[in-house]
């Protein structure tokens, strides 16, 4: 199956769930808590608010291709889905879009793409990220 035959909403749909397995799997091996607070690391981390600032803080840099900027505006702009109470449409948005260029990387089988840009995440918010999550303190 190929990104362009899945809506940008489904393609957000497999993207959310390949980035809480990464978050999850990145949180077990730096050995942060247990339970309950594993659950509330993962949910600071997987976020609208942290997905949109994981993706502005890529795309100002222009790490991503023209391809998944495409993907990622289709994610952004699809119709439908109930916004959180406890965020703003555009941050829920662009939070759609980043889910979307992931899951899209998933269907092709680019794993190695999805990595890099885990790597990047790190290396770019792993500090202030973690330090937040840390600390209990929410984006």
């Amino acid at each position: 199956m190929s990104p362009n035959d899945c809506s940008g909403r489904t393609l957000a749909y497999l993207g959310d769930a390949v980035w809480s397995l990464y978050v999850r799997e990145a949180l077990i091996r730096s050995g942060q808590g247990k339970g309950s607070t594993l659950q509330k690391l993962t949910i600071s981390y997987v976020s609208a608010k942290a997905q949109a600032k994981i993706y502005e803080e890529l795309h100002e840099e222009g790490f991503f291709t023209e391809e998944e900027e495409e993907i990622y505006r289709r994610g952004r702009n699809a119709n439908g889905g109930a916004v959180p109470k406890n965020t703003d449409v555009q941050t829920y948005r662009m939070s759609t879009g980043f889910e979307a260029v992931i899951g899209a990387l998933r269907l092709c089988g680019k794993e190695e793409r999805i990595q890099k840009i885990w790597e990047e995440t790190e290396k770019k918010l792993g500090g202030g990220l973690w330090h937040n999550m840390s600390t209990g303190k929410m984006l």
